[in-house]
């Protein structure tokens, strides 16, 4: 299909020149990245489009992944075999699992990451895909026919696909603020992409703005560190893919800092000089990583805001302030980090900015994220209203995929709620869409104690294998681990202790008179691994990830059982499918306001329906009736009511 003497590509070509590209990913981003690599590796012929090979895996803001929420979707996209826990373990300087002290189900793995490494890892595992091929060259419009993708448009030509991904990230109209000056761009120094939000608006999608910003980047020779808090890695590293058991890249520490009176006045001096809050940007901020003056704004009784200092790589002298994204001009961005505690001398390299940028509301979005008003155009990251490369990364994956099995003629694949934290992410964006850059936590997973990070291998890798996402090696190695667990599981429930043999082994605890094996154990506070080795110490020959899923399962298994029984409950209703061809026009006594947004949505299921903001139970009584009395008259099975 391409001259590869004429045409800008990375590496050799693994694609024939004359094959015909299945799915094609526009955008090299995170979300990109993941999609044009599962799609790939489910075996379709994939071109991934970018407008500049060299910022392929680009950390945009700052180079960290994971965290509360975030580092539970690092591990799950992982476990589908998915490339940026890989490139993490290659590239992390500083890993820390936060939450250490709380449960299981609410930890959450933290790395800094060497932006350079980063980068050459991304690439790296994306050159190791036989069938992806990756095209610098700009995107300038759709091929639409029918309502439905036939191709994707280039300044000199048409390549023609079966499916798209879309990952436009912060490029779809995207405008810099700095301060009273606007540049238009889509990352400082890469020009914006215009034309796509033509297009969405000529087949009626609907579009809003966003915004969100970027501290100021700091010369690490111009910062005194001896008077800041030093933060070290853990002694003990956890990594993130369950493909790698260490980290062999050197460990380097980060620094705290905080913000003080006189940085505040010189910001509240200053204020209307924000493009923030000089009226210049009207859209919506991330609530959960506010700029600097929204801090000061809204929290006006606090004396001081923490600031992480966090190198950008081993090689590098830029360090990222974590927590004083910016939009003011540079003068006083000077100004307000001069007066922070070690930063009395800095020099800035590169000055914070906001940056406004279009994106398509989610609930034109089915839960594979194929939109439902072009056919098989699907949309991942940023463009669909949320913030942070882990949500992007998770969206990637799962559009990567149902592009691929769309074009094999084969079932979708969907994760619900109770399945997996990328399942709460998609289902949150298409049912109750966004107003404001949307940001995982743990506390958005009803089932959180189910969704662990430590399981996301034995939940997702058999969804994985079975659409053909992962490859072998990951497959053997997942099948070797579950067998062993099942083995070790099986051998010590077998082994139980009476209250009074127990006594005698020194372990003095109250059993109620009941038998206990050695995991049940494990839920008694003075009850630990160690202490358990002791006694029996042929426990040792357990590998830790073994013996810490199984204690884990123990300790949680009684609120695990309620939990899954609720979702065994909830699934019953849920799962009862909406006919593709349903009027909801022709229901009686539903309000305007629900008929616009089922219309809207377009709900696949009833959970769906119950879950759309403002659809009265009411409105959904009145559609399982409708349902019931025109669709299955000819059938003795009816929703229940």
């Amino acid at each position: 299909m391409f001259n590869t003497k004429k045409d800008k590509k990375i590496g050799k070509s693994k694609v024939s020149r004359e094959t015909n590209y299945k799915v094609i990913v526009i955008g090299g981003g995170h979300a990109g990245c993941e999609a044009a690599a599962a799609a790939a590796r489910i075996g379709s012929p994939t071109l991934l489009i970018t407008n500049n090979k060299s910022k392929i895996g680009e950390m945009s803001c700052n180079p960290s992944i994971g965290g509360l929420g975030k580092g539970h979707l690092v591990k799950e996209i992982d476990s589908l075999d998915g490339i940026i826990g890989k490139a993490t373990d290659l590239s992390g300087i500083q890993f820390r699992v936060l939450n250490r002290s709380k449960g299981p189900a609410v930890r959450g793995l933290r790395a800094q990451a060497d932006r350079n490494l980063y980068k050459k890892a991304i690439k790296s595992l994306l050159k190791k895909e036989k069938n992806l091929d990756i095209l610098e060259e700009e995107v300038i419009d759709l091929d639409i026919t029918n309502k439905s993708i036939s191709g994707v448009v280039l300044p000199k030509k048409k390549v023609p696909c079966e499916t798209v991904v879309l990952t436009t990230g912060t490029f779809l109209n995207g405008l810099i603020h700095i301060g009273n000056k606007k540049i238009p761009a889509g990352r400082i120094g890469e020009k914006a992409t215009y034309g796509l939000s033509k297009t969405f608006k000529k087949y009626g999608f609907k579009l809003g703005r966003m915004k969100t910003g970027t501290p100021p980047r700091i010369a690490k020779k111009s910062i005194n560190f001896k008077k800041l808090i030093k933060q070290n890695s853990d002694k003990k590293i956890t990594p993130f893919s369950f493909m790698n058991n260490s980290i062999k890249v050197k460990q380097v520490p980060c620094f705290i800092t905080s913000t003080n009176e006189k940085t505040h006045k010189i910001i509240e001096k200053n204020i209307v000089k924000s493009a923030i809050y000089s009226g210049q940007i009207k859209s919506t901020g991330p609530r959960y990583c506010p700029s600097i003056e929204d801090k000061i704004v809204r929290f006006k009784d606090k004396k001081q805001h923490h600031i992480f200092l966090e190198p950008e790589g081993l090689n590098s002298d830029v360090i990222y302030p974590n927590g004083i994204s910016t939009s003011l001009p540079e003068n006083i961005q000077k100004n307000f980090v001069q007066s922070i505690v070690g930063l009395e001398n800095a020099k800035i390299l590169q000055y914070g900015y906001a940056i406004e940028y279009d994106y398509v509301d989610p609930l034109q979005l089915s839960n594979t994220l194929e939109t439902n008003k072009i056919k098989n155009l699907y949309l991942a990251g940023q463009i669909n209203g949320t913030t942070g490369y882990e949500e992007a990364a998770a969206q990637g994956i799962v559009a990567g995929i149902n592009a691929s099995l769309k074009v094999m003629k084969k079932a979708e694949f969907v994760l619900s709620r109770s399945e997996a934290y990328i399942g709460v992410l998609i289902d949150d964006l298409i049912n109750k869409g966004v107003t404001e850059p949307y940001r995982m936590f743990t506390s958005r997973a009803e089932y959180r104690l189910l969704l662990r990070s430590d399981n996301a291998d034995l939940r997702l890798t058999p969804k994985g294998i079975s659409t053909g996402c992962v490859k072998k090696e990951r497959e053997k190695r997942f099948k070797k681990k579950e067998l062993l667990l099942k083995k070790i599981d099986k051998k010590y429930k077998k082994k139980t202790f009476s209250p009074n043999k127990l006594l005698k082994l020194g372990i003095k605890i109250n059993l109620d008179g009941k038998k206990r094996n050695i995991f049940d154990l494990l839920v008694f506070k003075d009850i630990n691994r160690k202490k358990l080795e002791e006694i029996w110490p042929e426990i040792r020959q357990i590998p830790n990830d073994i013996f810490e899923e199984l204690e884990t399962k123990s300790v949680y298994k009684g609120y695990v059982d309620r939990q899954l029984q609720d979702i065994n409950d909830l699934k019953k209703d849920e799962e009862l499918k909406i006919p593709d061809n349903l009027d909801y026009n022709e229901i009686p006594n539903l309000a305007t306001e629900d008929l616009e947004k089922l219309n809207y949505i377009k709900p696949k299921n009833l959970g769906e329906i119950t879950r759309i903001s403002g659809v009265t139970p009411a409105a959904v009584i009145n559609i399982l009736r409708f349902v019931n009395k025109k669709t299955n008259k000819n059938s003795k099975k009816k929703w229940a009511i």
